[in-house]
C-alpha cells in the first residue's frame, strides 16, 4: 500500500498482537521446559537467553515501527505476511537455536555484531527517514540522504543482515535457508514493487537517484 495514507490500525494491532503470543510461546519453550512436548534437547540456558533478547529487541523494534515510523497504510496481505514471518523468527529460531546444548562461543560473538549492525540499520535509516519527511519544505520530495545513500533499500539491507545473525545464533544449518529466502524475497518481489512506485511518484528524481545508487548491498548490488 505504497502511497496510501490509510491510518490500518486493525492490521498494525494485528501485528504487535501476533508477535505478542509468538514471544509468549517462545519463552515457554526456551524456559518452561517446553522442548519436552517435542521431544526436542533442552539445549543451553545462555544461548536460549541470547534466543529470547534477539526477539525482544525485535518486538521493541517493530512496535517503535508499526506505531510510529510507519505512516503509510498496511495491507491485510502485507499483515498477514508480517505475522508469518516473525512467527518463524520466534518460533522457529528458538526451536532451530535450543537444540544446540553448546555453549555460546567467538561465533556467538558475530552472530551478535551482525544482529545488532542489522538492526541499527534498518531502524537508524526509517528514522533519518522519518526525520526528514516531517520537515514541510520536504513535502514532495525523494529522501537520498542519511544512510539511504548508500543504497535505495537499506532498510532491506538491515532486515537482512539482522535474520542473518539470528540465523547464525542457532547454529543449525537449516536457519540459513530462512534470511537466504528473506534476501530472494526482497530482490524478486518487494524491491521491484517499491521501485516501481517510486518511479511513478518521483519520475526522473528516482531514475537518476537509481542510475547512481545501489539497489540493496551498499558498494555491491
Amino acid at each position: 500500500m505504497f502511497g496510501s495514507a490509510n491510518k490500518s490500525w486493525p492490521q498494525r494491532v494485528s501485528i504487535i498482537s501476533g508477535e505478542c503470543m509468538f514471544l509468549l510461546f517462545s519463552y515457554w519453550y526456551l524456559f518452561m521446559n517446553g522442548n519436552v512436548y517435542f521431544s526436542l534437547p533442552e539445549g543451553d540456558f545462555n544461548r536460549n537467553v541470547l534466543l529470547f533478547g534477539f526477539s525482544m529487541v525485535t518486538f521493541f523494534r517493530m512496535s517503535f515501527m508499526v506505531f510510529y515510523l510507519l505512516r503509510r497504510g498496511i495491507s491485510w496481505r502485507e499483515t498477514w505476511g508480517v505475522i508469518f514471518a516473525f512467527a518463524i523468527y520466534y518460533i522457529g529460531f528458538s526451536m532451530l537455536g535450543s537444540a544446540q546444548d553448546k555453549p555460546p562461543d567467538w561465533l556467538d560473538g558475530i552472530a551478535v555484531f551482525i544482529f545488532v549492525s542489522g538492526s541499527m540499520i534498518n531502524t537508524l535509516s526509517e528514522m533519518l527517514r522519518n526525520q526528514w519527511k516531517k520537515d514541510e519544505r520536504n513535502k514532495g520530495k525523494l529522501y537520498t540522504g542519511g544512510l539511504f545513500k548508500y543504497s535505495i533499500h537499506i532498510n532491506y539491507f538491515g532486515d537482512v543482515l539482522w535474520v542473518c545473525g539470528f540465523a547464525l545464533l542457532t547454529r543449525n544449518i537449516w536457519a540459513g535457508l530462512i534470511p537466504l529466502f528473506l534476501f530472494f524475497m526482497f530482490v524478486f518481489l518487494y524491491i521491484p514493487e517499491h521501485d516501481r512506485y517510486l518511479k511513478t511518484k518521483y519520475g526522473a528524481a528516482f531514475e537518476k537517484y537509481e542510475k547512481n545508487t545501489k539497489k540493496l548491498i551498499p558498494f555491491i548490488y
